[in-house]
């Protein structure tokens, strides 16, 4: 059993360690549009937050997915793992919730070098936590344990621990899981985490599976990206347009085999613009200027006129812009750039956090 405490001698704390060594890399999962069915299998939304794992005990930690530490841009979460018995490693998300949804733009915001900024965005955007997993229970090993047995007992932890943390809720139902895919997305759930029931907890493993959501959209090239090997092309931005007939930068896509790489390049150099173009003429923000997802790097991206279009899916939107990057579809010369407009974005309504994970808490 590892050392976790430096208790001084004679010491009456509470002298629980946990069973394994910190930093712990979580279970993973692979993405199917096509879920497995029963039996054997319990599903659980997946909350868009960051991964973590918490730890209990003296000197409380919690660990993102690549064992850094989180506790010092989340200050205000130290309570909540101080509600956890010594010993004891929880799974989960951390999460911020604004108006029944999980943002993660919002959270992202959290990142900050500045303890000062630190400090304020703590009190004024707090997070939470969901759990879904228990790896170890009062100093006890519980990786090795089957999972309905892990989320039996995680359920019983929580009858020690109040807000903010919650329970995600879980079920062996496929048809409560389908209903769940759809009405809880709108409360910030980007898909279905599927677990064997018998099966055990394999670090680093991707042994889950991830049922996502996947919709199409018809959207503009608005620009490319030159691969690393120089000659082909690396990805396309993709653009949609507002009613005020306005170009904007949604997204990319870099799904494509290294023939169509080639070919992609030669159709885009023919149509390379000195700057973009809204349907209407005006000039919207050049693909390489700066913008919130360059972080202020320039990310060298060649514009070109407004013309091609292009069919791609997607499996999340966050704050109006494809959350991961998009798979082509085909191409669509039989379809108008100045049609691909915002309004074909599904923006999904349904339950709000709050009220799904009431009653788990």
């Amino acid at each position: 059993m590892g050392r976790h405490r430096r208790d001084p001698p004679g010491s009456v704390l509470d002298m629980t360690a946990w069973p394994f060594d910190p930093p712990l890399k979580p279970m993973k999962a692979k993405v199917k549009e096509d879920p497995p069915r029963p039996p054997g299998w319990v599903y659980e939304p997946k909350w868009d937050g960051f991964r973590m794992i918490a730890w209990g005990g003296s000197e409380p930690r919690l660990d993102s997915r690549n064992g850094k530490p989180l506790l010092r841009y989340f200050p205000e979460l130290e309570p909540a793992l101080a509600q956890l018995p010594a010993g004891t490693v929880v799974d989960g998300e951390v999460v911020i919730v604004a108006d029944g949804v999980t943002e993660f733009d919002t959270l992202q915001l959290r990142i900050h070098p500045a303890a000062s900024r630190i400090a304020m965005l703590a009190e004024e955007i707090p997070a939470e936590l969901v759990a879904f997993d228990l790896l170890a229970d009062r100093g006890e090993d519980l990786r090795s344990v089957p999972y309905l047995e892990r989320r039996t007992r995680l359920g019983n932890l929580f009858q020690g621990l109040e807000f903010p943390w919650h329970l995600t809720p879980a079920t062996s139902s496929f048809e409560e899981a389908e209903r769940w895919f759809v009405e809880y997305e709108g409360a910030g759930c980007d898909g279905i985490i599927c677990k064997q029931a018998d099966g055990v907890y394999l670090e680093d493993k991707r042994d889950w599976i991830k049922w996502k959501h996947r919709r199409d959209a018809d959207c503009v090239v608005g620009g490319y990206r030159i691969h690393k090997d120089g000659d082909k092309i690396g990805s396309i931005l993709l653009g949609l347009y507002n009613d005020e007939g306005e170009l904007h930068f949604i997204g990319h896509c870099s799904g494509f085999t290294n023939q169509d790489r080639v070919a992609i390049l030669e159709l885009l150099e023919q149509i390379r613009a000195d700057e973009s173009f809204g349907a209407d003429g005006g000039d919207v923000r050049v693909p390489g200027g700066e913008s919130r997802w360059s972080g202020g790097k320039d990310l060298s991206w060649i514009p070109v006129e407004p013309g091609v279009v292009v069919q791609v899916s997607y499996d999340q939107l966050e704050g109006g812009r494809f959350r991961h990057a998009t798979r082509f579809e085909r191409w669509r010369p039989d379809k108008p750039a100045a049609e691909c407009t915002m309004d074909q974005l599904v923006r999904p309504e349904g339950a709000a956090f709050n009220d799904i994970v009431a009653g788990h808490t």
